[in-house]
């Protein structure tokens, strides 16, 4: 019984919708990067998007080799599968090393108090970190400019194994209208999703009380990036 395209195509926007909401690891490392980088939401977007490109590109050239070379989905599971946990490792190694160097940050900009002794016998004290006065030289540029790339390869990894058994359902009707129509949606609620997310978040943490986290940001991140991908490898997140 051949399904209703209709059915089909919101098929396709629920699962790509409920497949990104449940799944933290595709905003989560976006919204803590953003608030340890400093990132503006529009940058913060553009990197998601551009990471959501990669993400669904590579399970949708998967799906089409599948298709041109009339692969059954139960062959192409395996390949996802095997996808995912390369994705998880690669969060995983990024997660740990950039909380390590988010630790040595830290600690490296713990103020310190000086005592001055003027003229008149006062004595004024004041707090600062060496640090942070001079991050600007010592920090390296190559960290920043990583970053967003790091987030790219991880999320090309990453697969979309939902979206295979969808895409090869129309696809064995030799329906190609509904194979693009699918492609689209999917692609288009999957990344929307990641934005939505990803933009309401950031704008609710700027309503929240402020609290004074700033020094400990990057290892705050590093370590939620971290417990992400041990969700996704052992939890099946």
């Amino acid at each position: 019984m051949q399904l209703d395209s209709s059915v089909l195509y919101l098929t396709a926007a629920s699962i790509g919708f409920f497949h990104t909401l449940l799944g933290p690891d595709h905003y989560l490392p976006f919204i803590v990067i953003s608030k340890a980088r400093k990132w503006s939401i529009l940058k913060t977007n553009i990197i998601t998007f551009l990471c959501g490109i990669g993400h669904v590109g590579s399970s949708i050239a998967i799906g089409f080799i599948g298709i041109l070379l009339g692969i059954a989905v139960n062959k192409l599971t395996p390949i996802e599968a095997t996808r995912g946990s390369v994705a998880a490792w690669l969060m995983i190694a990024f997660g740990l090393v950039y909380f390590i160097w988010g630790v040595r940050k830290a600690v490296k900009q713990k103020e310190h108090t000086h005592d001055h002794m003027h003229s008149d016998g006062t004595v004024h004290v004041h707090k600062h970190s060496h640090f942070r006065e001079h991050s600007h030289i010592h920090e390296k540029k190559s960290i920043k400019e990583l970053t967003p790339w790091i987030l790219f390869t991880i999320f090309i990894f990453g697969p979309c194994e939902p979206f295979i058994p969808i895409l090869l359902y129309p696809a064995a009707q030799n329906n190609i209208m509904d194979i693009v129509m699918v492609t689209l949606i999917f692609s288009s609620v999957t990344i929307g999703t990641m934005m939505l997310v990803v933009s309401t978040s950031l704008l609710g943490i700027k309503l929240l009380p402020k609290i004074n986290l700033e020094r400990f940001m990057h290892a705050i991140a590093g370590a939620t990036i971290f417990l992400c991908g041990i969700g996704i490898k052992f939890l099946g997140l």
